[in-house]
C-alpha cells in the first residue's frame, strides 16, 4: 500500500499553513492587489508575499540597511525582486534593449542573468511594479512560475556545434514551459488589470494547492552538461544518433537544496530511469510533475521536494504509477557521454556554418559599464542572444560574413577579453545572497570577486593555473548556485563562516561531500593547500581534482569535528608561502 498519510488525501486542516493559504487564495489571487494599493507600507502583507512568488516576485528588502532603519523606527526598506520566465534563455536584441532599459527605469544593480538562464531585476520598489510587469508584457514575456510551488522556468542546454539539435531541443523545452505553467487568470487580472474573476477549477493541471513545493526540469545536450541535470528533479538528456535526434533518457530526483540543521535534509543526484521519444518530452514531463502534485509531502515542507517523495515511496512504485498514466513502460536508457558542466566559451561554429560567440559575465551581473558596453553593442546586432545556466551570454546565429565585424565591435566597445575570460572565472558560480535575499547567512556575490584572486593565486603556487576546477559558492545552504555538484564548494553558515564542501565531478554527476564545517577564508586555504599540492604531484594524466580526491581517498577522513570551535574567522592576513 502507498503511504498517503502527508500529501494532498489528507484532509486540509491537517497540512502545512502553506497549503491552507493556497487553497484559500482564489488561484493565487489573496489579497494582492489591495496591497499593492496600500500606500502605508512598502511591503505587502505576508500571505500576499508568499502568494506573489507564483507571480514570479520575492518581496526582500535591504540587509545591509535594516539595523540602521530599525534603530530610526523606520521599517525594513522593502523591495521587489521580479524573475522572468524565459524558457531555454533565448531573446531576440529587442527583447534585451527592452529589458536594459526597464532596468534602468525601474530597477537597482542593473541585470543580473540567474543560473537557470533567465534575468532577475532587483530593487523595484512597490509602486512601480504593475507598471514593470506591463513593460515585460511588452516585450512579449512574462514572470509565471518563476518562483512558487509550481514547475519552474524550463531550462535548455547549450551546445552551439549541434545547431539544429539544439534548436529542436530547445522549442520542446518551450512548448513544455507553456505546457507546465500555471494557466489562473490571477496573472492577468492583478498585473494587467484584465477582468479574470476566480472560477472553479480554475487551473486543472495544478488544482488549488499547486505543487508541494518547487518543481525543475532541464534539457541537456551532450556532451556538455551545462544545466547540471543531475540536480533537475526531471531531466532530459538528448540522445543523438547519426545527426538525429532519438529521443531523451530521463533522470528524476535531482534537488540542490537542504537544512543544514537536519539529517534527514540532503542535496540528491537524480537518478536515470529510462527513455522516451522526442516528441513526447513535453506531456512525459507534465506526467511525472503529476506524480509529485498528488503524492509529495504537504505536511513537512522541508521533505516535500520530489527528491524526498522518490526516497520515500520507491523508484519501484514511480515507474509502475508512470506506466499506469502513460499507459506504457519506459523504454531501456542509452549509452551518453557528459564531460564538463561549463559552457563552451569563445567562437563556436554549428553545423549549420553560423557562429555563436560566448561572453563571461562575472556572476551574471549585468551593470555599470557593462551594461553600457552592452548596450552600445547591441545597436549594431543582428542576431540573436541566449543565455546560459552558467550565468553567461550568448551572441548567436551570426553568419560568416558578421563575424569579423562583431569581433571588432566587442573589441572597440571594451567586450574581447570576455570571450577568452580567466579560467578558473569561467568555473566559478555564485548567488547573490547579501545585501537582498533574506535567506543568506554570508556573503557569496559581493565576495567573489576576492576570493577568486586568492583561489589563483594558490592554484599558481602549486601549478594548477591551467587546470580547471569548478567552484562554487552560496550564502546559504539552498543550493542556488548547485553547489554540491561542484569539486569544491562553500555554503553560508554565518558571515565569514561556510562548510566546504569537496569532491563532486568536473562533468557534474555526483554530489560532493560535506569536509568541514565553519570554515573561515584563512582556515579555507589551510584545508585546501595540502589537497592541491598531493593533486598536483599525484594526479593521472587529464584527471579532474574531484576525481582525484575520490580516487586517493582523501576524502574518507573530513576535518568536520576539528572545526567545530572555528567560530569566528582568523583576523590575521593571508599570507601565501612560496611552494
Amino acid at each position: 500500500m502507498t503511504d498517503r498519510s502527508c500529501d494532498l488525501s489528507q484532509d486540509i486542516s491537517e497540512l502545512h499553513a502553506n497549503e491552507q493559504l493556497k487553497a484559500n487564495s482564489q488561484y493565487l489571487r489573496g489579497t494582492i492587489s489591495e496591497s499593492l494599493e496600500n500606500a502605508i507600507t512598502g511591503a505587502v502583507s505576508g500571505d500576499d508575499s508568499l502568494l506573489m512568488k507564483f507571480h514570479g516576485i520575492y518581496q526582500q528588502d535591504d540587509r545591509d540597511l535594516r539595523a540602521g532603519r530599525a534603530r530610526r523606527k523606520l521599517e525594513p526598506n522593502y523591495q521587489f525582486m521580479v524573475r522572468m520566465r524565459i524558457p531555454g534563455g533565448t531573446l531576440s536584441k529587442a527583447q534585451w534593449q527592452g529589458i536594459d532599459q526597464l532596468s534602468r527605469r525601474f530597477a537597482d544593480r542593473g541585470i543580473r542573468i540567474t543560473t537557470r538562464q533567465t534575468i532577475q531585476l532587483h530593487g523595484i520598489r512597490k509602486p512601480y511594479l504593475r507598471a514593470l510587469m506591463q513593460g515585460i508584457r511588452d516585450l512579449g514575456l512574462d514572470t509565471i512560475a518563476a518562483c512558487g510551488d509550481d514547475s519552474r522556468g524550463v531550462v535548455c542546454g547549450s551546445n552551439p556545434s549541434q545547431s539544429a539539435i539544439h534548436q529542436q531541443v530547445t522549442d520542446l523545452a518551450r512548448q513544455t514551459s507553456q505546457r507546465l505553467i500555471p494557466k489562473t487568470g490571477a496573472y492577468p487580472q492583478i498585473w494587467y488589470q484584465e477582468d479574470r474573476p476566480a472560477k472553479a477549477d480554475e487551473d486543472p493541471q495544478y488544482g488549488p494547492l499547486y505543487l508541494p513545493r518547487k518543481f525543475k526540469v532541464g534539457y541537456v545536450i551532450p556532451p556538455i552538461n551545462d544545466i547540471d541535470v543531475y540536480g533537475q528533479d526531471l531531466g532530459l538528456i538528448a540522445i543523438v544518433e547519426d545527426g538525429a535526434l532519438q529521443g531523451f533518457n530521463i533522470c528524476v530526483g535531482g534537488g540542490m537544496g537542504q537544512l543544514d540543521t537536519r539529517e534527514d535534509s540532503y542535496p540528491r543526484a537524480a537518478e536515470v530511469l529510462g527513455f522516451i521519444p522526442p516528441n513526447e518530452a513535453p506531456a512525459f514531463a507534465e506526467t511525472v510533475m503529476g506524480i509529485q502534485r498528488d503524492f509529495g509531502d504537504r505536511k513537512d515542507r522541508h521533505r516535500a521536494r520530489f527528491k524526498y517523495t522518490l526516497d520515500r515511496l520507491g523508484n519501484d512504485w514511480f515507474l509502475q504509477q508512470l506506466a499506469q498514466r502513460r499507459g506504457k513502460p519506459l523504454a531501456p536508457a542509452r549509452p551518453f557521454t557528459l564531460t564538463q558542466n561549463g559552457d563552451a566559451l569563445g567562437w563556436q561554429q554549428g553545423d549549420d556554418d553560423l557562429w555563436t560567440a560566448t561572453l563571461h559575465i562575472e556572476n551574471g551581473r549585468v551593470d555599470g559599464a557593462l551594461r553600457d558596453q552592452l548596450e552600445g553593442f547591441f545597436q549594431q546586432y543582428g542576431g540573436r542572444i541566449r543565455m546560459t545556466t552558467n550565468q553567461n551570454l550568448q551572441l548567436t546565429h551570426v553568419e560568416e560574413h558578421e563575424r569579423e565585424q562583431i569581433g571588432w565591435r566587442l573589441d572597440d566597445l571594451g567586450l574581447s577579453h570576455r570571450l577568452e575570460p580567466d579560467l578558473q572565472a569561467a568555473h566559478t558560480l555564485s548567488c547573490v545572497a547579501f545585501p537582498t535575499c533574506g535567506l543568506a547567512m554570508a556573503e557569496a556575490e559581493r565576495y567573489m570577486p576576492d576570493l577568486l584572486e586568492l583561489f589563483n593565486r594558490l592554484k599558481q603556487q602549486y601549478g594548477l593555473s591551467q587546470v580547471p576546477i569548478t567552484l562554487r559558492v552560496t550564502g546559504c545552504p539552498n543550493g542556488c548556485a548547485r553547489p554540491y555538484l561542484a569539486e569544491i564548494a562553500l555554503t553560508g553558515r554565518a558571515p565569514g563562516l561556510y562548510n566546504l564542501y569537496l569532491g563532486g565531478s568536473f562533468n557534474g554527476d555526483r554530489i560532493n561531500r560535506l569536509y568541514a564545517s565553519n570554515v573561515s577564508e584563512s582556515r579555507f586555504i589551510d584545508l585546501i593547500a595540502p589537497l592541491f599540492d598531493a593533486f598536483s604531484e599525484q594526479r593521472n594524466s587529464d584527471e579532474s581534482f574531484g576525481d582525484f580526491l575520490i580516487r586517493s581517498k582523501r576524502l574518507d577522513t573530513t576535518h568536520d569535528k576539528s572545526t567545530a570551535n572555528n567560530n569566528s574567522p582568523d583576523a590575521q592576513p593571508i599570507v601565501i608561502q612560496p611552494h
